[in-house]
């Protein structure tokens, strides 16, 4: 398909990163909660959000730019598969956290590297045709699988807990952050890694609140954890809503 006559995807600033924390802890909690509170596993989760996602992503693929609601159910849908495949394929499958986290890292740079091959770049703030956005969703989509995954074997394989892990992560969410601001990295390479931090702190802080005290958690539920972060989510959106109705006037 030819140039779409605007840009696609949404700015990268501070209230897209509210966003996706939010969504990405939601992300953790929801799959949870339907594979596990309402016994359904991993399979028919999987099975469930992928749909949601490929139907959402459909409609998503078909706009001719950026639509808030669209984009960020697109998005969480693929947050909640993707913590639903991750355990599909570290627990289910065996493959364990570690291994789990290096295939999945191995198919990141993969898609990546056609993306940038196809494209000639992998600039996730302008994205101008319906091929790059196909990549940039499917990058999406493994990336939020691998967060979840490494995000489990910082807590569980390495012994840091829910607690801990978060305080790690979120340490090297600043690190990026100053990196951003005062150095002249590549801000492409420190999207990617925040993007992909960003997963293991939701799914990270989502056990935290949601696991039992002898796991290390604080025991509140599921259910509730995913109905307070959806209503965050559900404001947030609205929030980048008017944002992007403003910037349109301009």
């Amino acid at each position: 398909m030819s140039k779409t006559a605007g840009n696609r995807v949404p700015h990268i600033l501070f209230l897209y990163w509210v966003i996706k924390i939010a969504a990405t802890t939601l992300g953790e909690t929801g799959a949870d909660m339907f594979s596990m509170t309402f016994n359904m596993g991993y399979a028919v989760t999987i099975t469930i959000f992928m749909a949601c996602f490929l139907v959402l992503l459909a409609v998503k693929l078909g706009m001719k730019g950026y639509g808030p609601l669209i984009y960020w159910l697109t998005f969480t849908a693929s947050a909640i598969a993707g913590t639903a495949i991750s355990d599909f394929i570290d627990r289910t499958l065996g493959m364990g956290y570690a291994w789990g986290s290096l295939l999945l890292l191995v198919l990141l740079v993969v898609i990546l590297a056609l993306w940038h091959k196809k494209e000639k770049s992998i600039n996730v703030e302008c994205v101008p045709t319906l091929s790059a956005e196909i990549f940039y969703w499917v990058a999406f989509l493994i990336a939020n699988t691998l967060g979840t995954a490494a995000g489990d074997f910082l807590a569980d394989d390495l012994g840091f807990g829910f607690a801990t892990s978060a305080v790690l992560i979120s340490g090297g969410l600043i690190l990026i952050a100053l990196f951003h601001f005062f150095t002249k990295i590549s801000g492409t390479l420190l999207f990617w890694l925040a993007f992909v931090l960003t997963r293991p702190f939701g799914a990270t802080f989502g056990d935290l609140l949601t696991k039992t005290h002898e796991k290390g958690g604080l025991n509140l539920g599921t259910v509730g954890a995913s109905t307070f972060f959806s209503i965050v989510l559900i404001f947030a959106i609205v929030k980048e809503n008017q944002a992007e109705k403003q910037r349109k006037t301009l």
